[in-house]
């Protein structure tokens, strides 16, 4: 979906400079720094004092480690 947003010019420059050094586009390095940013912390909020919660944690991380396909597990 299309959207505007206003970026300081100082700061548009830095995107940029990022995204040609990656070199992928900038809309590309704006989304996936906002897809980290908004799914910061969710092994955190998985961290819970109840078992239960540990255990569905787990399970859930040891399926999608299983899944990838193209890299090899992330370690945590």
């Amino acid at each position: 979906m299309a959207t505007s947003v206003h970026i300081p010019k100082p700061l548009l420059i830095a995107v940029d400079r990022r995204a040609r050094a990656l070199r992928i586009s900038r809309n590309r390095l704006i989304v996936q720094a906002l897809q980290r940013e908004l799914t910061a912390g969710f092994f955190e909020r998985l961290a819970s004092p109840e078992p239960a919660v540990q255990v569905a944690a787990d399970e859930m991380l040891r399926a999608i480690q299983g899944q990838r396909r193209s890299k090899k597990p992330v370690q945590f």
